[in-house]
């Protein structure tokens, strides 16, 4: 009789570690590569400061813009194209060359400024489109009359 209580100990220990085994097997198998999903795309909004609605020709006008993405996700790149629709002029990042009609560009920050300069007598109307490496667009339409 004595040797069946030890038994019965060991009997015991053995069946109350497995549960626990169990259950630390599941917690660690439950997290692998495959299966870890970790939210990238995250949708943004663009904000404007108000502009002059009028320019002349041979003016500049400053376009102040903010990207305010919902989340961060440090590998997402944002982009810009812009398309003229009427009259002519240029638009550029800061001090840079002007950008070209459709051609894409990448915007190194989140808050930065667009240069407009009129190169018409008429009124001028374009569309920015930001986007992000996700797809994810903003269109920003801006239109300009002209003022002698």
């Amino acid at each position: 009789m004595k040797n069946i209580n030890p038994i019965l100990k060991r009997i015991l220990g053995v069946l109350v570690m497995i549960p626990v085994l169990l259950l630390i097997e599941y917690s660690l198998s439950s997290c692998t590569n495959e299966e870890l999903d970790v939210e990238q795309n995250f949708p943004f909004e663009v904000s404007v400061m108000p502009i002059p609605s009028g320019i002349a020709n041979g003016q500049t006008v400053e376009i102040r813009i903010k990207i305010l993405p919902q989340g961060k996700y440090k590998e997402n790149k944002y982009f810009l194209r812009y398309f003229q629709f009427e009259g002519k002029g240029t638009l550029r990042y800061y001090n840079n060359k002007p950008y070209l009609p459709n051609d894409l560009y990448e915007i190194p920050q989140h808050e930065f400024r667009l240069y407009y300069t009129s190169q018409s007598d008429e009124s001028e109307l374009f569309d920015v489109w930001i986007s992000d490496s996700f797809g994810n667009e903003k269109k920003l339409s801006f239109e300009f009359n002209n003022s002698y």
